[in-house]
């Protein structure tokens, strides 16, 4: 029977920390967050898709090309102007000698961080508001703030919703937000994902008013009770958010991004097939999913270290078809879990309302939510 692990988030994956930073006074709605592998690094594949991606060191991941492993991985919003939060990150970690080394000194070394970003830009008043290097700089430190002993992001308390990059994240017109799941594989190992959900498509299917990834979904990604068929009454909302997806009006841009990470040894190219399959995950919580407004990247992880045994190979076609499955499954349920986390936002620009606030009779009675969600 598949189970989720501890926590139910990415940070069940051995040497995975998170940690996100956002602005939310008045003009700003948007935020970054780093995904932290240990230090030795983590070797990443990645799969973009759609028509307007916005990503950085991305090439470098290919399975034909020098660098093995990355030392953080960058999520934020901004548009492309929000790739700038990387380099806070990179000087972080050049500043504790974390890098591809480049010399006899151990200071000589090049942070590899990848990045890719979502489209929030006005949606705090200002369109020009955007994550910068100082942003950056604070998600990266809010992931270390654990082995600092300050208050930080690496414990799941504060680690979904609209928070870090998704802190300006709208997914067919309800506010999105960041999610995250984990499932334990039969032998072991562990799957997690982390999810910034910001799509021109729909999570919600206009039928019913059901979110499209329930089907996906465990226990442990639910409010206490679990999640029931909203009433009649609450499918004109289903039908207003159909209608906004209308092809003859012009779509605003989004972009959906995440981490999907393990700790099976992995090579470049096989995390590169794992990116590419968790993008199943987004086609059955997505729909539309891919589309020409948005830039859809997927980043994946194994933390196993630089010396880990190779899998058994008898036995490993079962086990990358069992963390394939996950993958896609995972990604899934965390975009579930980020709809269910979100809560309402005012701006100037508008009013995004949370799935709790437009669909009330899914949740039952006194539910205060898996993650603890307001309206």
């Amino acid at each position: 029977m598949t189970a989720a692990g501890p926590t139910n988030t990415v940070l069940d994956v051995p040497g995975i920390r998170v940690g996100h930073a956002q602005r939310t006074e008045p003009g700003w709605l948007t935020g970054t967050t780093v995904v932290l592998p240990p230090a030795y690094g983590a070797v990443a594949g990645v799969d973009v898709r759609g028509g307007g991606p916005g990503t950085r060191e991305t090439d470098l991941l290919d399975p034909r090309n020098l660098v093995e492993r990355v030392h953080a991985v960058v999520l934020g919003g901004g548009s492309a102007l929000g790739l700038a939060a990387a380099d806070g990150v990179v000087q972080r970690l050049l500043d504790t000698r974390v890098g591809f080394p480049m010399g006899a000194d151990p200071a000589d070394v090049v942070p590899i961080v990848p990045a890719a970003i979502l489209f929030d830009l006005g949606r705090g008043g200002v369109f020009r508001h955007h994550p910068d290097a100082a942003l950056g700089a604070a998600a990266h430190d809010a992931a270390t703030a654990e082995a600092t002993g300050t208050t930080g992001t690496t414990t799941a308390d504060g680690l979904l919703g609209p928070v870090g990059a998704g802190t300006g994240a709208r997914a067919g017109g309800l506010r999105g937000g960041i999610g995250s799941a984990s499932t334990l594989l039969p032998g072991g190992a562990t799957v997690g994902a982390l999810v910034a959900v910001n799509a021109v498509g729909s999570c919600v299917d206009p039928t019913t008013g059901e979110l499209w990834g329930l089907p996906h979904c465990l226990p442990a990604d639910l409010p206490d009770g679990g999640l029931r068929r909203p009433d009649p009454a609450d499918l004109r909302t289903a039908h207003d958010l159909a209608a906004a997806l209308d092809p003859t009006r012009r779509a605003p841009l989004a972009t959906t991004i995440g981490v999907v990470a393990t700790d099976v040894p992995l090579t470049k190219a096989t995390c590169a097939k794992v990116a590419g399959v968790a993008h199943d995950g987004l086609a059955r919580a997505v729909r539309p999913v891919h589309s020409m407004f948005d830039g859809d990247t997927l980043f994946a992880l194994s933390t196993a270290p630089p010396d880990a045994a190779a899998p058994d190979p008898a036995t490993y076609p079962l086990l990358l078809h069992e963390l394939l499955d996950a993958a896609a499954t995972t990604v899934a349920r965390a975009v579930v879990r980020a709809m269910l986390a979100a809560t309402s936002v005012t701006t100037p620009w508008g009013t995004m309302r949370s799935y709790r606030a437009a669909f009330p009779t899914a949740f039952p009675p006194a539910s205060t939510g898996a993650h603890g969600a307001g309206a």
